[in-house]
Parts: structure tokens; C-alpha cells; sequence
């Protein structure tokens, strides 16, 4: 499989916008599972390998493809996790020895990419073909995890500064309390993080006062990470007060070490990402590979994600903590999935990517504190 020369261009012009969507510190590993029979299943089928490329730590996809090989002993499962941007690098490449079955990253726009320019197969199964029409492309491109944007902030800021439920909570606090929250707070680098970048552009189209409150989070100097394992560990240790626009199952993860930290999907308007999932066009394992996502697709393999990791489900008959179900009952409209189709290419245009860079760094340091006025570095204490 060679890549078209303008898939070259794009990978190479991605670089720093797709090497900052995970979590980071994320390097190359691997889980290998041998399959649990030596010779062809009770119903004759013979031994198949499955290979998974995907941006997602091995502690949260190790469950689920133990689950998976379970009803499936039949294959040998060989998963690399990738940054995103080596998810989307190496499946163009296309070099035989790293070849990929499926395709999962939470890069939306690098995998609709791929799926657009035809890398993606369908896949033609009672759980696809039911699969909710906002949670695909096609029969081909699937979201299989519900990951609200959420707000995160240590408890006892609620007792000085009052609870924080929604945007507009935020920038109330921030706007109110400016000197308090002083290098307190931290949310994404645009410049420097997909996410973050990402985000702003959905918030920008989303909120008329969204820029009021970039405005307010220059005002209080407000820390610019790459990551949100920056921004939580942060949290923890105290240096941060209120980390804004954090993915919210890495957050989940983390509180449940860490109760100091209250978390946030925001009941004005909520930002939704997902993981999208695919069968390579040419996967060397196929039908392995339509198995292991329609297992990702069913009620079974969602209600493993959903009671074995952080990641939120899709699926219509869950109604679990952290499903879809559950948080649209609970904030209804207020939810806002990112929507999977034609406009997530603009997040890839370089002129709009500019244009909205510009703007957001033009707001941030029009009302940041001036620079001969510096602020007191924060010490390691609460509010």
C-alpha cells in the first residue's frame, strides 16, 4: 500500500498538532495474547492472528482483549500502542511487517481522513448495520467510546470560590476572582497540543462567549500544558486550582486515586470525543479483524468497556456510569458530540488552523497581566 504523495505532506505537516492528542508519555508497546489452542476450534475453524494498531495504553485495552480472546480463543492477538500521529504515520506506510487488521486512535480527523480516502472496509453485521447513525461513517468508520470534555478542580475551591457546574460558572470565577486564581489555572496549549486545538475549534463555533473566556483565562495566567496528565498531575500536587477542558476518562482514571479532585461535564454545553475504529481496506486478517469490531460493537464488548475501563459506551441498551445513555439523560442537549463527517477535515486546513491560532493568542494576551508586572510563582497549597 503506497501512500498518495499529498497523505506524505499531510502526515509530515501534522507533526506537532497529532503528537500531543494522547495523553502523552506514551511510547511504542506491545501485547502479544498466543492463541488458547494449539489446533482448529471445537467447530473446525483454524487459528487466526489479529493485529491491532491503536493509541490507547495498554493498562485500558488489556482487559478488553482479554475478554475479547476468551469468546475468541481461536486468535493470537498482537496489539502495538502508538501515538496517535505513529497510529496515522505507519498505517500509510504500509510496510508489510506492520501491517494493521484495526485501526483505533482517538485522532478524529486522521481517521476519518483515512476512511474517506478509502482505507476502511465495511463491515456488514447485525450490531454494525444497529449501530447508531451519529456514531459512524458509513458502515465503515465507528465510534466505540463516549469521552465528555470535562472540567476538573481540587474540592476545596468549592468552599472559597464556589461550586463550578458549567462554562459560565467558570468564567464567572475566573472573572471575579482573578487575582486569587493567579497562575492557578490550566487548560490545553492550541499551539501545541490536537486536543487542545481541536477543542477550541468546536468551543469557538459552539459559544458565544467563548472568547470571553479565553480572555479570562489570559487575565488569571493561566498555565498552557500539552497534555491532560500535565494538567491532572498538576491538580494533584496542588500547583493548579481548576484544570479546564481535560478528556474526561483520563480523568475519571486519575480521581480514583486522587478524591481530592472534583470532575465536571459541564451542564451548559459539554464537548464529546470518541475513539473511531476501523478494518483496514487490505487488513491481511480479515475476518479476525470484522470479529474483534463487532465484538467492540456489541452489548457484551461495550459493557466490558464500560466496567473495565474509564472510557464511556454507545451502546443504546447501556445505561451505566459514564455511558451515553446516562449522561444524556442527565444533561440532555447539553451534550455535544463531535460530529463525524466532512467538517472534521477542517480541522486538518492549515489557513483555518492558522486563522483561529491567531485570534485565540490575540485574546489570551490581550488581557494577560503585563509583563512588568509579573505574578509571584504559586506555592504547593490549597485556596
Amino acid at each position: 500500500m503506497t501512500p498518495p504523495r499529498n497523505h506524505r505532506l499531510v502526515a509530515l505537516l501534522a507533526g506537532i498538532l497529532l503528537s500531543s492528542l494522547s495523553l502523552g508519555v506514551m511510547a511504542q508497546a506491545r501485547l502479544h495474547y498466543p492463541a488458547l489452542h494449539d489446533g482448529p476450534t471445537q467447530d473446525g475453524r483454524a487459528n487466526s492472528r489479529l493485529v491491532i494498531h491503536a493509541a490507547l495504553d495498554t493498562p485500558l485495552i488489556a482487559p478488553l482483549l482479554e475478554d475479547f480472546q476468551r469468546r475468541n480463543p481461536d486468535i493470537e492477538i498482537d496489539y502495538r500502542n502508538l501515538s496517535t500521529l505513529a497510529v496515522y504515520r505507519t498505517f500509510l506506510d504500509g510496510r508489510d511487517d506492520q501491517r494493521a487488521d484495526v485501526v483505533m486512535s482517538s485522532a478524529m480527523p486522521w481517521q476519518y481522513r483515512l476512511a474517506n480516502d478509502g482505507y476502511a472496509q465495511p463491515l456488514d453485521s447485525a450490531a454494525a448495520r444497529a449501530w447508531p447513525a451519529w456514531a459512524r461513517w458509513r458502515h465503515e468508520l465507528f465510534a466505540i467510546t463516549f469521552e465528555p470534555v470535562v472540567i476538573v478542580y481540587r474540592r476545596d475551591v468549592a468552599e472559597h470560590f464556589g461550586a463550578i457546574d458549567s462554562h459560565a460558572d467558570l468564567l464567572e470565577r475566573l472573572e471575579r476572582h482573578a487575582e486569587a486564581l493567579r497562575g492557578r489555572v490550566v487548560t490545553y496549549d492550541p499551539a501545541a497540543s490536537g486536543a487542545g486545538y481541536s477543542y477550541a475549534i468546536e468551543e469557538a463555533r459552539l459559544s458565544p462567549r467563548y472568547w470571553e473566556l479565553v480572555a479570562a483565562l489570559g487575565r488569571v495566567d493561566a498555565a498552557l500544558v500539552g497534555t491532560t496528565r500535565e494538567m491532572l498531575e498538576g491538580l494533584a500536587t496542588g500547583r493548579y486550582w481548576i484544570g479546564y477542558n481535560l478528556l474526561g476518562s483520563y480523568a475519571r482514571e486519575f480521581a480514583r486515586e486522587h478524591p481530592e479532585l472534583e470532575i465536571v461535564v459541564p451542564e451548559d454545553y459539554a464537548l464529546v470525543t470518541h475513539r473511531l475504529a476501523f478494518v483496514a481496506r487490505d487488513a491481511r486478517h480479515p475476518h479476525a479483524a470484522r470479529r474483534f469490531l463487532d465484538y467492540l460493537l456489541s452489548e457484551h464488548g461495550q459493557r466490558a468497556i464500560g466496567e473495565l475501563t474509564p472510557l464511556g459506551t454507545i451502546h443504546p441498551a447501556l445505561h451505566g456510569p459514564g455511558s451515553a445513555n446516562a449522561l444524556r439523560e442527565r444533561l440532555g442537549d447539553a451534550l455535544r458530540p463531535i460530529d463525524i463527517g466532512p467538517g472534521l477535515l477542517a480541522t486538518l486546513d492549515d489557513l483555518k488552523r492558522e486563522a483561529l491560532l491567531s485570534r485565540w493568542t490575540r485574546e489570551f494576551q490581550r488581557a494577560a497581566q503585563p509583563a512588568d508586572t509579573p505574578a509571584a510563582p504559586p506555592s504547593e497549597t490549597s485556596p
